[in-house]
């Protein structure tokens, strides 16, 4: 039991590397899918959900699950799924709540921040050690006024495109 528990967070570890690859280099850096769909959260940040990753990744969980049991690499996999999730509602709230905490005011003004002053900053959402770790985390007197303009950022209002999802459609923009 307990190793399973260190197993499940050591994935839940693994996913903010990849939370930073996928929003830092594909989201910002490389042309593609990712970057497209990225483009589109910076445009309208009410899409705020990876919305296209849910079903192959629901799919990958139940094959690990139904073919392999609850082994470590299932748990592993489950684990790093789960820190998906939680970069989901988190990002969800950053854009669509006011803080519930220090931490939460904090990564909203360096996820804010990203998105209104420096887009070539601040790619951690959940965390930002590997900002520090590849050089992309904005300097102390940015992260200061990233801080100070928090408070007066309102949270998104309307719908996000989680609601699309459930009522099964995409809206038409323009």
């Amino acid at each position: 039991m307990l190793f399973g528990a260190f197993v499940f967070t050591a994935g839940w570890f693994a996913w903010t590397p990849l939370e930073y690859a996928i929003h830092g280099w594909l989201g910002h850096r490389m042309n593609g899918v990712v970057h497209a769909m990225h483009d589109a959260h910076h445009r309208d940040p009410a899409r705020v959900f990876a919305v296209g990753a849910w079903p192959p990744l629901a799919a990958a969980l139940a094959g690990s699950v139904y073919f392999s049991g609850f082994n470590p690499a299932t748990i592993f996999f489950l684990g790093a799924a789960a820190g998906f999730a939680a970069y989901e509602i988190e990002h969800y709230r950053i854009h669509f709540a006011r803080p519930a905490c220090a931490y939460e005011a904090r990564m909203r003004a360096r996820h804010l921040g990203h998105h209104y002053a420096a887009p070539a900053r601040c790619f951690g959402v959940t965390v930002a050690w590997w900002d520090r770790i590849f050089g992309s985390e904005a300097p102390a007197e940015e992260r200061a006024r990233m801080a100070a303009a928090e408070p007066s950022l309102a949270p998104l209002a309307g719908r996000s495109n989680l609601g699309w999802i459930i009522r099964g459609c995409w809206p038409r923009r323009a």
